[in-house]
């Protein structure tokens, strides 16, 4: 997790919280899932992993949904 310059507001990419949340196991499957079009962000197919996320994106796996909370 970094912190944005301009607002000081924490984020994390697609990947990282993948593997943070023990979605995946390793970034290559993380790689794989998104850009297969496996992976939601808040509802829309995302398929950049370096997709960045702040608090309160929904991000939906196996019709899993997660809010993001950093």
């Amino acid at each position: 997790m970094t912190q944005d310059k301009q607002e000081d507001t924490p984020i994390i990419t697609l990947a990282q919280f993948l593997k943070w949340k023990g979605l995946v196991q390793t970034g290559g499957e993380a790689k794989h899932r998104i850009q297969g079009g496996e992976v939601l962000v808040d509802g829309m197919v995302e398929t950049r992993r370096g997709r960045k996320l702040t608090t309160g994106h929904r991000v939906t796996i196996d019709g899993n949904t997660y809010v993001v909370e950093l």
